[in-house]
């Protein structure tokens, strides 16, 4: 919950420049729901995706105050966050609440990233992988097999957000490694290699090549960095490898 229009612009326009015609990575930006439109008419014709920070899983009807993830399609979105550990834990999203949102997003076009991640005290209590089997087992309740060509997951553990604390890459990769084993156990092996998995958490450029450089570990989730253009271009480059 960022910036302003202006400030929304300016930082799109220095991405896009700033990338160029860089297409060896999947780079996408999403802006709070005000700038959606603004922002995606500067990143018209370029490399760079638009995504939404969140979607409501019905098409339409009586839900002020909601956005529908045919709404996001019809500014030009192609992503959207799901499931965010600050939405889980600020806001009481539920499993089911944010299964639904992934159906509901892959079942009208959307590429959903669905977002996993244990509190600090679920990681000093050993429950790590109790919770990221639980979180991605219920999350792609009744998913089809074919639709996890739309989706991507994200590792963020919701004590290194906003927090200034990261995973290490050990940490990061062994718990990607635990989320990828999941989906190779509901969906097969060769489903759950193709699936992209992220990193998100204090990703800075002074970690964003470790991190990324783990073998499970196929890009970011990036936060506070992403509102500074010269950081995230330089993270960007840091992917590229």
């Amino acid at each position: 919950m960022h910036t302003t229009a202006a400030n929304a612009v300016e930082l799109a326009t220095s991405i896009v420049k700033g990338l160029g015609d860089e297409d060896r990575i999947t780079v996408a930006v999403c802006p709070p729901f005000p700038y959606l439109g603004l922002v995606g008419q500067v990143l018209r014709g370029s490399p760079v995706a638009l995504g939404a920070q969140n979607m409501y899983p019905e098409q339409e009807g009586a839900f002020t105050g909601e956005v529908s993830p045919t709404m996001l399609l019809d500014v030009g979105c192609r992503y959207v966050i799901l499931g965010h550990s600050e939405r889980r834990h600020k806001l009481d999203e539920s499993d089911a609440f944010i299964n639904k949102k992934v159906r509901k997003a892959l079942a009208v076009g959307l590429q959903a990233i669905l977002c996993v991640g244990e509190t600090l005290q679920e990681r000093e209590e050993n429950k790590t992988e109790a919770i990221l089997e639980r979180q991605v087992r219920n999350g792609l309740a009744d998913v089809n097999r074919n639709d996890l060509r739309a989706l991507a997951l994200a590792y963020e553990p919701v004590w290194a957000i906003g927090t200034g604390r990261n995973a290490t890459p050990d940490q990061a990769q062994q718990a990607i490694a635990f989320i990828r084993k999941i989906i190779a156990d509901i969906f097969g092996e060769e489903t759950a290699q193709a699936v992209p998995i992220q990193y998100g958490g204090s990703v800075k450029l002074d970690n964003a090549a470790s991190l990324m450089a783990q073998p499970d570990v196929d890009g970011a989730l990036v936060g506070g960095a992403c509102l500074i253009a010269e950081q995230f271009l330089a993270i960007i480059r840091a992917a590229i490898r």
